[in-house]
């Protein structure tokens, strides 16, 4: 038994790969993933106690904005900058900054700190989520990805469902600050294990990174949330500061155009938006995080000062929404990846979103928890039903060399529209809180220190009112909340007419579901092409189950032979030769199995006994070679118009690396009668 490259046992003789020393730190990378994915929804349910006791509850929204925008504008220098000094030291300087954010955030003693310490965390987390995907793959080979990959998807599940159960306990049980400084314990023992147990090969790749684009782009997208965050409510809309600001966001994008024009590796190319079903996927990715994060954010305002709900029941309140948009996500993304049609799910997602945000208007101070929970189940099964599809459709219609920067465009798209519309659904609260609270006391005498700004900045001035006029109050907060819900509505509704727009092209058999960790969080992800097309393809391999590989490729070599005989051809020309009985004891195939095959390959004298090993004979040797080119041409054909003549070095590399994984090794090379060598 000796250990590859990647820290993990393999048998010289052909049996299984075994964990090594990959699982502890692939542990320390989900936990580090896990403060990342939590604090996107943690923090939703501490939201109104956080401004009760900091005040400013007119900038609410920023708490969740500043953290957005950090990390979608950190995400892609995370990604260039890990990929040329090297993946292990940026992951810890993610995790300390990270940390050190989350230590301030929770000492802070107003809003404008926290606003700025909660834009350092997410700093940290835009390098945790994009560097934990990345070492993945420097860990483990191609065919092992699909799995590791399926414990991040559950961990974003997990987050997504634990988050505002989390946020709530530590708020109602300790205080808000515990939502911040749940993460340093968590944080100092995946830093703690990644400086002792990551070994990762320093691949040194260098790359031109785009710095004026990505300071331009996040500059510009800044703007564009304070003109939608402060027009209206801090300065009037037709003020010179809003003016000032809406000329300088124009004057940014125009910059940021003519930078990425010349840029060597641009963050966002422009040629990807010659593409017409990225640019409308990306403007259907913008509408769908304006409304999700939009609402997901004065949700639980709701249900805590209009309906009195704690902030640990609040949590438990907005399962439905999140086992809706679990539910249809995974659902879709299944359907179209097996089926190949799409179009239903983006034009079904965003009108069940659209009626989704019209129930959520409806809602009052009356309403029913049955009736709460079925408003929130409808809104996230819209926002499910067209998540997941929205990713695999960009990959599906751009070429190779631009599917790791399309993938991150369209989820890049997701992130901004998640920040303008959290703070365009807090400029529409504070906006028609004000005036819903001047009309519900019009004319009314309140007792002092419980004015109208007074409720407008604090909702906990409403239980020192007197009882009969809380009423009047909990009305004005449950119609400005819920009015937020109607102004989102038509954007929804332009998604769905955009929807409509779109080509329903064929997809190549190598597009999939994409993961969890491409749906579920605001923030961008950054892989290259090579990178997604191979999460792609070990995914396709994991799901065709061992058996069904063999009996494909056996079948496109034209031979008639038993799965586990082409498995053990396979096995043979890999090694030089196999004791079919040790091979049944290192690997999952049963003992009969390996023997039916064994007098199989030696009766049509494919494999000859050298003593007890088996060896190919010429005839063996021919078939087995045909066995391992018809796996590689599977493989090509699943990639479609991408496996075309002139195609990049590193797919080609990629797909020899994988037919040789899945054809019983780690790197295949054929046997030519001499000794075997070990790879790595």
């Amino acid at each position: 038994m000796t250990l590859d490259t990647h820290g993990t046992a393999q048998d010289a003789r052909g049996g299984e790969r075994v964990p090594g020393g990959v699982l502890v730190p692939i542990g320390a990378l989900l936990l580090g993933l896990l403060l990342a994915a939590l604090d996107q929804t943690i923090v939703a349910t501490a939201l109104p106690t956080i401004v009760s006791d900091l005040g400013g509850l007119e900038h609410l929204s920023w708490v969740v904005t500043a953290y957005l925008l950090a990390s979608t504008a950190a995400t892609p220098l995370w990604g260039k900058l890990g990929d040329q000094y090297g993946r292990k030291r940026l992951f810890q300087a993610a995790v300390v900054i990270f940390l050190i954010g989350s230590a301030l955030c929770g000492m802070a003693r107003d809003m404008p700190q926290l606003i700025a310490f909660r834009a350092l965390q997410g700093l940290g987390g835009g390098g945790l989520m994009v560097l934990s995907m990345a070492i993945v793959g420097d860990l483990v080979p191609p065919r092992e990805r699909g799995r590791y990959q399926g414990l991040f998807g559950a961990v974003f599940g997990a987050a997504s469902v634990l988050g505002p159960l989390l946020g709530g306990l530590l708020t109602e049980q300790l205080s808000w600050r515990w939502v911040f400084y749940v993460n340093l314990p968590v944080g100092v023992v995946a830093l703690a294990v990644i400086a002792v147990a990551l070994r990762i090969p320093r691949r040194g790749a260098h790359h031109v990174i785009d710095y004026a684009g990505t300071f331009l782009i996040a500059a510009f997208a800044t703007c564009l949330v304070l003109v939608a965050s402060l027009g209206g409510t801090t300065w009037p809309w037709g003020s010179g500061q809003v003016a000032g600001l809406a000329v300088l966001g124009v004057l940014l994008a125009l910059a940021f155009v003519a930078v990425e024009r010349r840029a060597a590796e641009p963050v966002l190319p422009l040629r990807l938006f010659r593409v017409r079903t990225f640019t409308l996927a990306s403007l259907i990715s913008f509408v769908v995080g304006f409304a999700m994060f939009g609402a997901m954010t004065y949700l639980p305002t709701f249900l805590q000062v209009v309906h009195g709900i704690s902030p640990t029941l609040s949590g438990v309140h907005m399962l439905p929404m999140v086992v809706g948009l679990l539910l249809s996500s995974t659902v879709s993304g299944q359907i179209v990846s097996r089926t190949g049609r799409w179009k239903v799910f983006p034009v079904t997602g965003t009108a069940v979103t659209t009626l989704g945000l019209l129930l959520l208007h409806r809602l009052d101070e009356h309403s029913s928890t049955a009736v709460m929970s079925l408003c929130f189940f409808v809104f996230g099964l819209g926002l499910g039903l067209v998540m997941q599809v929205l990713v695999l459709i960009v990959q599906n219609a751009v070429s190779y060399e631009d599917l790791g920067v399309a993938t991150s465009g369209a989820t890049f798209f997701r992130s901004i529209g998640a920040s303008f519309g959290v703070a365009v659904f807090g400029t529409v609260f504070a906006s028609r809180l004000g005036d819903e609270l001047a009309d519900a006391f019009r004319g009314v005498r309140l007792p002092p220190g419980t004015g109208t700004g007074t409720l407008t900045a604090d909702p906990r001035g409403i239980a020192a009112l007197p009882p009969a006029l809380r009423p009047p109050a909990l009305h004005a907060y449950a119609s400005a909340i819920t009015d937020v819900f109607l102004y989102a509505a038509p954007v929804a509704l332009l998604g769905f007419l955009l929807a409509w727009f779109l080509k329903e092209d064929r997809l190549r058999g190598s597009v999939t579901a994409p993961d969890a960790s491409e749906t579920i969080p605001p923030n961008p992800v950054q892989r290259s092409s090579y990178d997604e097309c191979c999460r792609a393809l070990s995914v396709l391999g994991t799901r065709e189950g061992r058996r069904e590989v063999y009996r494909k490729i056996i079948e496109r070599a034209g031979y008639d032979l038993l799965p586990a005989a082409g498995w053990l051809l396979l096995r043979v020309r890999r090694y030089g030769s196999v004791e079919p009985g040790v091979l049944a004891e290192r690997s999952t195939v049963p003992l009969q199995t390996v023997m039916a095959a064994a007098r199989q390959v030696e009766e049509r004298r494919l494999a000859e006994r050298r003593g007890l090993d088996l060896v190919l004979t010429d005839s063996g040797r021919e078939v087995a070679e045909r066995l391992a080119t018809a796996r590689e041409e599977s493989l090509a054909e699943l990639l479609g118009d991408w496996w075309r003549p002139g195609r990049s070095a590193d797919l080609t590399r990629l797909v020899r690396e994988l037919t040789g994984e899945l054809c019983g090794a780690e790197r295949e090379r054929p046997y030519d009668g001499g000794p075997v060598v070990r790879a790595g």
